[in-house]
């Protein structure tokens, strides 16, 4: 029997191309005013407050948040909730102080690669511009994978249609203005978000009535609000390490710490930011805890529609894709430029190319080909959870060491090394397989019976503990 969707593919295509050409048009048009490399990497520093802060909200909450967090609240309850919304959002309150800090001592810099070249020697720094630059191509394959899914699952439209869609009008206006062009578009994008969040939220409320709520929950499902129930802490600190460490190597973050035309205005945008971003991550995750409750064969990360396209209404389904295009649309652009100024301002010194070499067109030219490779792994459909908590292992063994030699002078290139290998070799040892059943160490290397069963049920968990905190043996040994 014939799939029935929420939505035709002729009507979903047409919205899929007229939005994606909306922004490419206002893209394009604001960019016209404001050329330069300047305003390719950092919009010539200049950016006030309204728009520092839409677009550091925009770029955060990627199409990801409708599936993440809800998926995880049902298994992981509250704690994971609790600990997806504050992983989302500590970078921002971090950055206040970091980015006091890198405005201070490198007022001229672009990046926190950057920052590190000029700390440590060439090879860590490579290390640190290959960790950085993965991190967020995986970031892009799960955003676009995440709006092909979303619309193949209202319309029945071939993955690769969006895929191709989405990268190709994201790629017309972002290689085109940089920075500049981004930060303009999620001004638009942001508030469209924000009011279809809120109008989904008021929709919501009064068609589930009393379902709604944490009563409600607590009847159907009492462990996912249970203070005893032990992955509503491990899920919740596993969440918010992961999220948070990856977060701070975004260059996207840290291209917007420069953008700004003053500290004070890059302060009061990251705290608003901060306040958004916690009830936005919160409020998805909590339908998918309430879906799970009224229905427990929903499909985990389908909760926040199964709650909102409960009628199959065409109106709503034209509403979840103008969202899920806007939440990725503005993620998408952001992660582009980062990973293109990246190779702007790092190219010659990790690249051995001619002098006469443009590098502003030579990261152009590595963005079409990873583009390309984006475009093959969204068009299959491939689960890419896996690989995205891979990518986060990776930042979680560098994040102490790259942030606490901020503070720390004594921290050379080898005690890096020495405590980031550190690191990864811990978090590799206990990083699950892919069916989450064993680790190299626990049941490869060693029977699981050695390991009690809280070690064997949250090596994800333990994984990312492991390889954020182990490099601190370094910094204690070289003490003494």
């Amino acid at each position: 029997m014939d799939k029935i969707y929420f939505l035709n593919q002729s009507t979903s295509l047409i919205l899929v191309i007229g939005i994606s050409s909306i922004f490419v048009f206002l893209g394009l048009y604001n960019s016209k005013k404001y050329q330069g490399l300047n305003n390719y990497l950092i919009a010539n520093r200049n950016i006030g407050l309204f728009s520092l802060t839409t677009s550091l909200t925009a770029s955060a909450l990627g199409a990801w948040i409708l599936f993440g967090p809800a998926s995880a609240a049902t298994w992981g309850g509250i704690g994971s909730i609790i600990g997806y919304s504050l992983g989302t959002a500590f970078p921002m309150f971090f950055l206040i102080y970091l980015g006091k800090k890198i405005r201070k001592e490198f007022p001229k810099g672009s990046s926190l690669v950057e920052f590190m070249r000029k700390k440590f020697g060439k090879n860590l720094f490579k290390l640190i511009l290959l960790m950085t630059i993965f991190y967020m191509f995986i970031f892009l394959c799960a955003e676009v994978t995440a709006v092909a899914v979303l619309i193949n699952y209202i319309s029945g439209t071939e993955l690769w249609v969006t895929t191709f869609i989405v990268l190709l009008s994201t790629l017309a206006y972002t290689l085109y203005g940089g920075l500049r062009a981004s930060i303009f578009t999620d001004n638009i994008q942001m508030v469209v978000i924000g009011i279809l969040l809120l109008i989904s939220f008021v929709y919501i409320k009064s068609f589930t009535g009393s379902e709604f709520s944490f009563e409600f929950v607590k009847e159907k499902n009492p462990q996912l609000l249970s203070s005893s129930y032990i992955p509503n802490y491990t899920a919740g600190l596993t969440f918010f390490i992961a999220v948070a460490a990856t977060n701070l190597f975004h260059q996207g973050n840290w291209q917007r710490v420069y953008a700004a035309k003053n500290f004070e205005t890059l302060r009061k945008s990251l705290i608003i930011s901060f306040f958004i971003i916690i009830p936005v991550v919160f409020y998805m995750g909590f339908t998918g805890m309430v879906a799970f409750s009224i229905d427990p064969t929903t499909r985990p990360d389908l909760g926040f529609f199964t709650l909102l396209l409960k009628k199959q209404t065409e109106l709503l389904s034209l509403f979840v894709i103008v969202l899920g295009l806007s939440l990725t649309i503005s993620t998408v652009d952001t992660l582009v430029n980062a990973i293109s100024s990246l190779i702007v301002i790092d190219g010659k010194a990790t690249f051995s190319l001619s002098k006469k070499t443009n590098y502003l067109n030579f990261s152009k030219y590595i963005i079409l080909f990873l583009s390309l490779i984006t475009f093959i792994i969204a068009s299959k459909g491939f689960d890419i959870l896996y690989l995205f908590l891979l990518a986060d292992l990776f930042c979680c063994a560098f994040v102490l060491t790259v942030f606490y030699s901020f503070y720390n002078k004594n921290i050379n290139e080898k005690t890096a090394y020495v405590s980031i290998i550190i690191g990864l070799v811990g978090g590799f040892l206990m990083f699950p397989s892919p069916d989450f059943s064993k680790s190299l160490l626990v049941g490869i290397l060693m029977p699981k019976e050695f390991f009690g069963p809280f070690v064997s049920q949250s090596l994800l968990f333990l994984s990312f503990v492991v390889a954020t905190f182990l490099p601190l043996i370094v910094f204690k040994a070289k003490k003494f």
